[in-house]
């Protein structure tokens, strides 16, 4: 019976220890954010409708995805694209989702605004259509950069055109 007693005072003291970590955990959110993020499904199914499309442009093309953070999910390179379209494609995509705007959209801006005209002296950047940030919730989840696809209304075209409708998710805002 003494046995079962202490057993039980254990137990129960682990369990409130337990409970008042986990609660410490969950309710301070000063040090902890969740970001939603694309999945490497989503990734796969954004890269195969750019490719169906650029397909109707007669095209292929290398096509980039990135997530909320910059980092790639995912990068894929046509039969027959140059080599340097794929890094054109990740900087695109990088450039997209680091402005917050598709890619054409801010060339045209940069170029129109003397502020805004040296923006293409930064490493990364890429001031080229073909980039467009992904959004859920109207919430930025990533990016997608598409390179090759003969010119820059196509590139431009054939990224604001992914989504996925169903999960919400969507190259247009």
């Amino acid at each position: 019976m003494k046995k079962l007693l202490i057993l039980t005072v254990l137990l129960s003291a682990v369990n409130f220890g337990h409970a008042q970590t986990k609660k410490a955990i969950t309710t301070d959110s000063k040090f902890v954010v969740s970001v939603n993020n694309l999945t490497l499904e989503a990734a796969f199914e954004l890269q195969k409708q750019a490719a169906d499309l650029a397909s109707k442009y007669d095209k292929k093309v290398s096509v980039a995805i990135l997530d909320a953070s910059g980092t790639i999910i995912l990068i894929t390179r046509g039969a027959g694209v140059g080599p340097h379209n794929t890094e054109a494609a990740r900087r695109k995509a990088f450039t997209a989702l680091s402005t917050k705007t598709p890619t054409l959209e801010l060339m045209r801006n940069a170029a129109k605004s003397a502020d805004a005209q040296n923006l293409n002296t930064l490493p990364e950047l890429l001031l080229l259509s073909g980039g467009a940030p992904i959004y859920y919730n109207n919430e930025i989840i990533g990016s997608i950069g598409v390179a090759g696809g003969g010119s820059a209304e196509n590139d431009d075209i054939i990224a604001q055109s992914v989504g996925i409708p169903a999960a919400g998710i969507s190259a247009r805002k």
